[in-house]
């Protein structure tokens, strides 16, 4: 999945070496960019060993694209830099940078295989938005054109796992042993996990593994959550509660963190069915469309998604208007919207 202003990678049309004609057709071969983020101590790093081998032992292609600011850290970047006034804006820039051209450079790569691949990115672009304040990291995404936070999130992504801190529900095993560009009390690593979980809301597949089960059950919920995702047999069950609100909520009461967003859906009815992998993401007036195939119905959908800022609310008050609450139970595996 790429972002709306990028180009597709250029290629030398003298040639055609197989690398190139899968380059050519890369829309006609599944392909999922995911997130795994979370808290300090919250299992991402086994995570992403766990689910890597999980797809590898099924099929997919899997790269993984590391983080950015470990890169840094590991390379010299001391946290004596952000003694420098204005150093945390400059480094949450530089680590946007690398981590797009990381993920940019392996999705290229993957596609070039012409094969089902998944890109695991240990953190995403808007990991950023938890160390910056809103409107500093909203000139940095548009700096890069994205148009707004959908672009950079479920524009980008086509799911994010969050593993919640140790410090969270399991502080007995909370340790900063294995990580040493982290320096985070049990405190600080709650409250940044919480940052985090914020940063990525509003994503429509936003997953979150708590520390309710042992930590080998924590993992074999990703797995689950990762089987579906890609469309591989799993036994996870999934609910979703929907209540139709009798008026609009006084958003001013709010004790959680929210987004605001249009969804608008075009039902199509088909003659033909598609292929089993439709599920492909569209792009119009820089938001995001998805197509979704619902075999049981005999039916197609378009789905898309329009993030709304505060100062842009006011447009929605010449629609029709329903409020929904929504609740989703899966296992104890979150997912939030």
């Amino acid at each position: 999945m790429m972002n709306d202003d990028e180009s597709p990678p250029k290629l030398n049309n003298k040639s055609n070496s197989e690398a190139d004609l899968n380059l050519k057709q890369s829309d006609k071969v599944p392909f999922y960019r995911v997130v795994l983020t979370g808290g300090p101590c919250g299992g991402k790093t086994t995570a992403l060993a766990r689910v890597s081998s999980y797809l590898r032992e099924r099929g997919f292609e899997v790269t993984m694209a590391p983080e950015a600011f470990t890169i840094l850290a590991a390379n010299g970047m001391s946290m004596n830099f952000f003694s420098t006034k204005g150093m945390d804006v400059v480094v949450q820039t530089t680590v946007l940078d690398v981590q797009l051209a990381l993920e940019n450079g392996l999705e290229k790569i993957l596609r070039a295989r012409g094969k089902p691949s998944v890109l695991l990115c240990d953190r995403g672009v808007m990991d950023g938005s938890a160390y910056l304040d809103p409107e500093c990291f909203t000139r940095i995404l548009e700096e890069r054109s994205f148009m707004d936070y959908s672009s950079a999130r479920e524009g980008r992504y086509d799911a994010v796992f969050h593993m919640v801190t140790a410090a969270d529900g399991a502080r007995e095993y909370y340790t900063l042993e294995n990580n040493n560009a982290r320096s985070e009390s049990p405190e600080e690593a709650v409250a940044q996990d919480q940052k985090t979980q914020a940063a990525w809301g509003g994503h429509p597949r936003l997953y979150i593994f708590d520390n309710s089960t042992d930590f080998e059950g924590k993992m074999q919920r990703l797995i689950e959550t990762v089987a579906k995702l890609v469309g591989l047999p799993t036994n996870l069950s999934r609910s979703t509660t929907k209540f139709l609100l009798r008026e609009s909520p006084d958003l001013s009461k709010f004790t959680v963190d929210y987004h605001i967003f249009e969804v608008e859906k075009v039902y199509l009815q088909h003659h033909h069915h598609p292929s089993k992998h439709t599920n492909n993401k569209m792009k119009q007036d820089n938001n995001t469309a998805t197509l979704h195939y619902t075999e049981e119905d005999e039916y197609l959908f378009i789905r898309k998604r329009t993030h709304i800022d505060g100062k842009n609310h006011q447009r929605k008050k010449k629609k029709q208007q329903q409020w929904f609450g929504l609740r989703y139970d899966c296992g104890s595996t979150h997912q939030r919207r």
